[in-house]
C-alpha cells in the first residue's frame, strides 16, 4: 500500500511540473510574442510568469541544492522546455550574424547555415533558447559553439564577432498603417583563436 502512495505522489508531482512548465512557457509567449490575445494581457502574463518561475525555483541561486536537484530531474525527464500551448520556437524571432575579420582587413558576414528544413527548425529553437536564457555565461557558451562551426568553414579568419538581436513583428493594425518588422540589437561577442572571448556588449 505504501508503494502505491509513493507512486501516486511521484505521478502527481511529475504532472504538476509538466503543467507548471506549460503554464510558464505559455505566459512567456503571451508576454513577449504577438498572439491573438489583446496587448493588455502582456503585463499580467509577465507578472504571472515571474511568480510561476519563482515557484519552480528558477529565481534561486544557481548553486542552491534545491534548484540543482529540480533542474537535474527536469532535464532527465525532458520537462524543462517545449510544453507551451502555442507552437514553441517560432522561427525568425531572433537573429544571429557572424562578422568575420581577416588578417588582410577583409570583413565578411555569415549566417548560421543549415542543409535541411529539420536542421533549420533546430537552429531556430537554439536561437530562441539563447535569446531567452537569463545567464550570460550560458548564452556566451551557446554562441561560441555556433561560432566554432563558422570558423571550421573559414579557418583563415582572425576574429569573429557574433551579433545577436531580436526581430519584432508589428501588430495587424500597425502593419495596415505601413509599419514593418523592426530589429533590436541585444548582444555582441568577440571570439579569437588566441584569446579568450571578451565581455559581451549588451543593448543599452
Amino acid at each position: 500500500m505504501r508503494q502505491k502512495y509513493v507512486c501516486a505522489a511521484w505521478f502527481s508531482l511529475h504532472f504538476l511540473l509538466i503543467i507548471s512548465f506549460s503554464l510558464r512557457d505559455t505566459l512567456w509567449l503571451v508576454a513577449h510574442v504577438p498572439t491573438i490575445f489583446p496587448s493588455s494581457f502582456r503585463s499580467y502574463s509577465q507578472k504571472t510568469e515571474g511568480v510561476v518561475s519563482t515557484l519552480l525555483g528558477e529565481r534561486l541561486a544557481a548553486s542552491n541544492p534545491v534548484r540543482q536537484t529540480l533542474a537535474t530531474y527536469l532535464h532527465i525527464a525532458g520537462i524543462e522546455t517545449g510544453y507551451g500551448y502555442f507552437a514553441p520556437n517560432v522561427p525568425g524571432s531572433y537573429k544571429l550574424v557572424f562578422e568575420l575579420h581577416y588578417p588582410d582587413g577583409r570583413i565578411e558576414y555569415e549566417l548560421p547555415r543549415v542543409n535541411s528544413t529539420a536542421a533549420g527548425l533546430r537552429v531556430a529553437g537554439l536561437l530562441d533558447k539563447i535569446g531567452r536564457t537569463p545567464y550570460d555565461a550560458l548564452r556566451e557558451h551557446l554562441v561560441r559553439m555556433m561560432a566554432r562551426s563558422i570558423w571550421r568553414e573559414h579557418p583563415e579568419a582572425k576574429t569573429i564577432r557574433a551579433v545577436f538581436g531580436s526581430t519584432t513583428l508589428p501588430s495587424l493594425s500597425e502593419f495596415e498603417h505601413g509599419k514593418r518588422e523592426s530589429y533590436q540589437f541585444l548582444y555582441a561577442y568577440d571570439f579569437s583563436l588566441r584569446e579568450e572571448p571578451r565581455e559581451p556588449e549588451a543593448a543599452k
